[in-house]
């Protein structure tokens, strides 16, 4: 089952504001329950450090943290993991084990269809909309890209990319699970109240 409310805040700490441990409390304060560290270019001893830190006020929330990429950092912080769009699903399964939250990245149907349902959580699907966090994933899904890779697959589907309060009644007209968000909370003066305004927006809008 996915953290609930249904909103995943991924981390870019060039984008950020204040160190990410501060804007992940401050996302758990405003009602998020799952925050993903993604910053590859770190050592696997301070991605480690930096998820032990979070992990500690995740768990006064009984919030999920998971890490974008690294079978190994996941295992050492005991986090769930993130895998892109060519990861070995199976085999972080194998070893994290069932319990541990794993899921995919997908930019078309094809990689939708094709992520294996018996080893992943969810997907992640995008760029759902145009996005300055990640270009060059290629043009956005749109909602009906979105509801397209929703009927694909079996698997929950979280849309990425463009994602804000405007966003989200296409998405939940689109049939995903739920939204992730980066660049947007990263950015916020006041991620408290940015997390509170895309949960309102979420939970307004018609499925």
């Amino acid at each position: 089952m996915l953290p609930q409310p249904p909103l995943l805040v991924v981390s870019d700490r060039r984008q950020a504001v204040r160190p990410l441990p501060e804007i992940a409390a401050e996302i758990f304060a405003g009602g998020c329950r799952w925050f993903s560290l993604r910053e590859k270019d770190l050592s696997r001893d301070a991605q480690i450090a930096l998820l032990l830190e979070i992990k500690a006020s995740a768990h006064t929330f009984g919030a999920v943290v998971s890490v974008h990429g690294d079978l190994a950092v996941a295992e050492a912080a005991g986090v769930g993991l993130h895998l892109g769009a060519a990861g070995d699903a199976q085999a972080a399964r194998n070893r994290l084990g069932p319990d541990v939250l794993i899921g995919q990245s997908a930019h078309s149907p094809a990689e939708a269809a094709a992520a294996p349902a018996a080893a992943l959580d969810y997907v992640v699907a995008g760029p759902a909309f145009p996005t300055d966090s990640k270009p060059g994933y290629g043009p956005a899904l749109g909602r009906e890209g979105l509801a397209t890779i929703v009927a694909v697959t079996t698997l929950p589907v979280i849309a990425i990319g463009g994602i804000n309060a405007a966003a989200i009644p296409s998405c939940r007209q689109a049939g995903v699970t739920g939204v992730a968000v980066m660049g947007g909370v990263m950015r916020a003066e006041d991620p408290t109240t940015e997390v509170r305004e895309l949960l309102r927006a979420w939970n307004s809008a018609t499925p």
